[in-house]
């Protein structure tokens, strides 16, 4: 079974439950029920990520406008998303994709996918946060490493994804000893492949390791890198009312 997380005196929370996390859906038009969907009250969303085109894409999309701003609308939190390749685009082009997200979708911060976790690529990472906060200086950082990174980046973004992979990786995953000195609403969890029969075993896998922000789903990735989020889960009204009628705390 994965290690509990330590509950050490004086580590800081605000209270925030349990909630989900959209990593991205497929296009509005291929994916309009998903979309709409997320309006639905009661639905216990953190943020929802947009992903136009592997970024903003060229231009901008009015079907991808609609959809955000009717989130927005919602008082729902969206965030642009941000190829940062492992470190492989440059930190300007991070930077304008950011930009073209503000101009043309309003976002409310951004995820940094596929982000660097190790200690040599953090200060280019924290540079792009540094700046990314001065673009929007409300904005709400995700750095998405999917794994646990180096403590230090934990310092620089609201909230770090320390877990995105399968259900046969989930299940048997350890927390990394740092992160019990900070509160679960700084943390994050993508997991695919998860069983229904599980889905109660993933939740409270999530909360022994800290994580307060998660996306559970059945569906797997063998058709691409993020095809496994681009459709709702086959449990998404069991998941929904799982979490916020409180019964995964």
């Amino acid at each position: 079974m994965p290690h509990l997380t330590r509950v050490r005196p004086g580590t800081a929370s605000t209270g925030v439950r349990t909630g989900i996390g959209i990593p991205g859906f497929a296009h509005p038009l291929i994916a309009r029920a998903e979309w709409n969907g997320l309006t639905r009250p009661g639905t216990p969303l953190h943020w929802v990520v947009l992903n136009v085109a592997d970024g903003p894409g060229d231009r901008p999309d009015p079907h991808c406008l609609e959809s955000a701003g009717r989130l927005r609308n919602a008082g729902v939190r969206v965030l642009g998303h941000l190829d940062t390749a492992y470190g492989l685009r440059t930190f300007g082009q991070v930077v304008s994709d950011a930009h073209r997200f503000l101009d043309r979708y309003q976002v409310d911060g951004f995820l940094l996918g596929r982000c660097p976790a190790d200690r040599a690529a953090f200060p280019e990472v924290r540079r792009t946060v540094t700046t990314l906060r001065v673009v929007h200086e409300e904005a709400h950082i995700v750095l998405g490493h999917g794994t646990h990174p180096c403590p230090e980046y934990a310092e620089h973004a609201d909230q770090l994804v320390t877990f995105s992979g399968p259900w046969n990786d989930y299940r048997w995953s350890q927390a990394a000893e740092w992160t019990a000195d900070h509160p679960p609403e700084r943390f994050c969890h993508f997991v695919h492949g998860v069983p229904g029969p599980h889905l109660d075993e993933a939740l409270r896998i999530a909360r022994w390791q800290g994580a307060a922000t998660i996306y559970f789903t059945d569906h797997t990735g063998r058709g691409g890198r993020d095809e496994c989020w681009e459709p709702l889960p086959g449990y998404w009204d069991d998941i929904v009312s799982r979490i916020g009628t409180g019964v995964s705390e």
